[in-house]
């Protein structure tokens, strides 16, 4: 992992995903309310017959997102599963019951 600081000056932590993925946890600049970004750059592909996944070029002034912009509420909510995935590799929370 990798920790640094944006153009703008904000904190950003850059690592790989399992596939060698580049992905991204950073502070946001949104004004009202304190957030990250997180998630993976975007990687557009198609499948060419007998050579496999093959880089799509996207037209000029097209843009992929792909990162979730998240409050801490929401990372508030996701703690729990995150914590029990890091102690059991499972996903469910303990207080979530498996329907």
């Amino acid at each position: 992992m990798d920790i640094a600081k944006t153009q703008r000056g904000f904190n950003i932590i850059e690592f790989e995903d399992l596939y060698g993925g580049s992905c991204s946890l950073q502070k946001s600049s949104l004004a009202f309310d304190p957030a990250i970004w997180f998630g993976k750059k975007a990687e557009v592909k198609y499948l060419e017959k007998g050579k496999g996944w093959e880089d799509f070029k996207l037209p000029e002034g097209v843009k992929v997102f792909s990162r979730m912009q998240l409050n801490q509420e929401q990372v508030a909510e996701l703690l729990p599963y995150l914590q029990n995935f890091v102690e059991t590799g499972e996903l469910n929370s303990k207080e979530v019951k498996a329907e």
